[in-house]
């Protein structure tokens, strides 16, 4: 028999925390890149943030596999999880390869898209009414 976990009312889950980290990065990540035309720091802010938000796609891609696999949650979000950690990987080299025609959109991209993400999980943990 398959059991499913919900979340307790007022609780964040796991895969909450880990798209709600992925999108506090990203947008760290836009920030920093705003620094990088006005200080000395931003470079280096940047880069460390690029290590953070990298994590954290993979922190998702985790959280999303303990959702559906001992949780008994839907698998859908593990392949969200692995076309974003996709995004970040192609993101990461087009910052190393220096082409912000292609990086500063892309960035913008997935900070939608993990807002979009962090939304849908907390509609879908929320209790219905009756």
């Amino acid at each position: 028999m398959a059991t499913q976990t919900t979340a307790v009312q007022g609780r964040l889950t796991f895969l909450q925390v880990a798209i709600a980290l992925q999108a506090l990065s990203l947008l760290f990540q836009a920030v920093t890149a705003g620094m990088l035309l006005s200080s000395s720091h931003g470079a280096v802010l940047h880069d460390v943030g690029s290590r953070v938000m990298y994590g954290a796609s993979m922190l998702y891609v985790l959280a999303a596999i303990l959702a559906w696999r001992p949780g008994g949650g839907a698998p859908h979000p593990i392949l969200y999880a692995s076309g974003f950690l996709v995004l970040a990987s192609v993101q990461v080299v087009l910052g190393i390869a220096h082409m912000p025609s292609l990086h500063v959109p892309l960035g913008v991209v997935m900070f939608g898209l993990s807002v979009l993400a962090l939304g849908q999980v907390r509609v879908a943990g929320q209790p219905t009414h009756r």
